[in-house]
């Protein structure tokens, strides 16, 4: 069976996105719906008013005013701004990981997969730069819990490594995949910090270097230094695009 088309990641959309506006009339919309829908907003909301304003500045009357909801429907969902955020990043890079997941899994080859999973994760984060601002960059400013949340998911990408092979004339300390997880977030807050969110994809072969040598060796990942870039807008953008 193909896969079930994902929601659109936070940001993808308007807070105020006219499509989802909830419509007055005889009809009463079931409670769970209304809050569904309130959420999803809010969601899209967050990220595009902390990505302009900073998590420091942004307040929860700016969320709820991009969203078009109201403070008590905000706290009916969220116990405030942080947790709203959490709440974001959780369901964002959830459907990141998914996507990224996805394309590992369509190929054959793991060393195939690794590149095809780090293509996904630049080309979204392209995509959707505001949610690259605030998964990235942003939630480094909303205090331990949203940085332990971060630690969390970085550890959950432990499962892109499970199947690598192992090169026989390197060393495979414990720490190699935190360590090369690490170095790749570390290159795409530079970029995300800098402005720079729309060059992420040429990083491609570059990480994909990086990631495969200590698995494939040196002569062999060199082969990824000879790629083109190939995150240029649009391409394969059916690989990893959400549908609404």
């Amino acid at each position: 069976m193909a896969d079930e088309p994902l929601s659109p990641l936070p940001g993808a959309r308007e807070g105020r996105d006219p499509a989802r506006a909830i419509k007055r009339g005889p009809s009463r919309v079931p409670p769970e719906e209304v809050a569904a829908n309130q959420r999803d907003r809010l969601f899209d909301a967050l990220v595009h008013t902390v990505a302009l304003k900073g998590y420091a500045n942004a307040t929860v009357s700016d969320i709820c005013r991009a969203a078009g909801v109201t403070r008590p429907a905000f706290y009916a969902l969220f116990a405030g701004k942080e947790d709203a955020l959490i709440a974001t990043y959780r369901h964002g890079t959830d459907l990141l990981l998914t996507l990224m997941e996805r394309a590992y899994l369509a190929e054959p080859a793991w060393r195939d997969g690794a590149r095809a999973a780090l293509r996904v994760m630049l080309q979204v984060l392209a995509e959707l730069p505001a949610f690259a601002t605030v998964a990235v960059v942003e939630i480094d400013a909303a205090g331990p819990l949203a940085r332990a949340e971060r630690a969390r998911l970085l550890r959950r990408f432990d499962r892109f490594f499970a199947e690598a092979p192992r090169a026989a004339d390197l060393p495979m300390p414990e720490e190699l995949v935190e360590t090369i997880v690490g170095g790749i977030y570390a290159t795409v807050y530079r970029y995300v910090a800098a402005g720079r969110v729309e060059q992420l994809p040429t990083l491609l072969p570059t990480l994909s270097y990086f990631t495969l040598v200590p698995f494939v060796g040196r002569e062999e990942a060199a082969l990824e230094l000879d790629d083109a870039p190939t995150g240029s807008a649009g391409a394969k953008a059916a690989d990893c695009r959400i549908t609404a």
